[in-house]
């Protein structure tokens, strides 16, 4: 009887295994169910889904002249006392404004730089979408966050959209900056963030330190002074001052690159894809001897909302209306300062905005059933965890997470080559029991070496 048992407690152990092993071999293709001993068909899992957010408003254009213009001529004028030079300047001015979402903060952001004087021939907008051509045939709706108005944009506004091959990281996007520069032989280049404003300074020719009326330059001019001034070739010969390698405006809420300095470094560092990248990037500048500079143009906030009709930054020049003040016909009027208060109350409310300053990215969340639609939270997730590998891959690269490299000692050939959070003391001294470790290991080497050396030496005593 005992033996009868333990025959059948093997055969059932071997019929299980078959079935493991069945449903081993059989992996993702097919299931083969294990049968439920205790009668009746085992349950089904079904997936468990997140809470449906509730749909936001839905987003209404701000610039409603643009969008029923037929041509340019339809637009607002722009200011005169801001208006391009007119021949274009010598020199090339490329201004690049990358966009991945929120087409409101982007529009915003090109009125304002033209409005500001920059000739929208100049003007270059990265379509960092990756949707392909989908934008350019008019196949997404204003509802979706990677939406642009692309006809708008070449045809009415008259600046240039460049559609990148696939989603960019930041670190990418300033790659392929460089790269455009290079392949069209700019020796510099601007370049602005999407959720930034410009404006001219209206009052800069009556604020100037020595108390003598300046005459006034909008912000491209000022702009393009401040590039003449970089590329000139005295211009930073003082000793410890290495080659110029950028400008910063206001930060780099608008910057000017030498195109050369950032391939002379190798570019942008794509393996941190975007938060410290800039650390990375700016800190092998220094590293290198390049020197930053920072310079003033014009007046330029960082934004999360965008005005509610961007015609109000046209309509400082002539008079549009029989009703209208002739007093906002003029530099600095009333209706400029209006515009000054407005932006830095939305500059506030982004500084301060619960969440953080960059929850205008995930705000959007339509386009379902649009080609290459992707659901809104899931990208902000994708982006944020991509945040946290970039983060990651720089304290594994400079052993630390802090930006101020140089001012702990660090050189260019340290990266990747220094211990994670070198600086901990507890690291610091197991890194000293290693060296003397390695050391005493060394000597010893050295020693059983001498000896080997001297006993081949020897004379045999015959």
């Amino acid at each position: 009887m005992i033996r009868l048992k333990r025959n059948g407690l093997v055969i059932l152990a071997a019929f299980v295994f078959f079935l493991i092993l069945v449903d081993f071999q059989t992996g993702l293709h097919s299931r083969v169910p294990i049968p439920n001993l205790q009668g009746g068909e085992p349950p089904i899992a079904t997936p468990v889904y997140k809470p449906t957010p509730d749909p936001p408003p839905p987003i209404v254009d701000n610039f409603p002249k643009a969008a029923n213009a037929k041509s340019p001529d339809e637009l607002p004028t722009i200011p005169t006392w801001n208006k391009p030079p007119d021949p274009h300047v010598p020199e090339d001015t490329p201004l690049f404004i990358g966009f991945t979402r929120n087409w409101r903060l982007l529009q915003q952001v090109v009125v304002s730089y033209i409005t500001a004087g920059w000739p929208p021939e100049d003007i270059y907008v990265v379509e960092n979408t990756g949707v392909m051509n989908s934008n350019k045939n008019g196949l997404l709706g204003l509802q979706n966050p990677f939406y642009i108005d692309y006809n708008r944009l070449t045809k009415i506004l008259g600046v240039n959209v460049l559609i990148t091959p696939t989603l960019f990281t930041f670190a990418q996007l300033q790659n392929f900056y460089t790269f455009t520069a290079v392949e069209k032989g700019w020796t510099q280049y601007f370049w602005a963030h999407m959720d930034t404003v410009m404006i001219s300074d209206e009052e800069w020719e009556i604020a100037n330190a020595e108390g003598k009326p300046k005459s006034y330059m909008s912000a491209y001019s000022r702009a393009v002074k401040v590039m003449r001034e970089s590329m000139d070739p005295k211009y930073g010969k003082e000793p410890g001052f290495g080659p110029l390698a950028a400008r910063w405006f206001s930060y780099d809420r608008l910057s000017l690159v030498r195109t050369q300095s950032f391939v002379d470094v190798g570019g942008w560092d794509t393996m941190i894809p975007f938060y410290m990248t800039d650390c990375d990037m700016h800190e092998r500048l220094w590293m290198k001897n390049f020197t930053i500079e920072n310079a003033d143009a014009g007046r330029v906030w960082d934004l999360d909302s965008a005005l509610d009709d961007l015609e109000i930054l046209y309509h400082r020049g002539g008079l549009e209306k029989a009703t209208e003040k002739r007093a906002d016909a003029q530099k600095n009027s009333p209706k400029y300062q209006d515009i000054i208060h407005k932006l830095d109350e939305m500059g506030h409310a982004k500084s301060s905005r619960e969440g953080g300053r960059n929850t205008w990215q995930a705000r959007q969340k339509g386009g379902q059933g649009e080609p290459f639609y992707r659901d809104s939270d899931g990208f902000e997730k994708g982006i944020q965890m991509t945040m946290d590998l970039g983060r990651n891959v720089y304290e594994e690269k400079w052993g630390r997470g802090p930006c101020n490299l140089r001012d702990v000692g660090m050189k260019d050939s340290d990266a990747w080559r220094v211990v994670k959070d070198w600086e901990n003391p507890a690291v610091q001294k197991q890194a000293r029991k290693d060296q003397a470790r390695e050391e005493k290991e060394r000597l010893k080497k050295e020693k059983e070496e001498k000896l080997k050396k001297e006993k081949e030496n020897e004379t045999p005593d015959h």
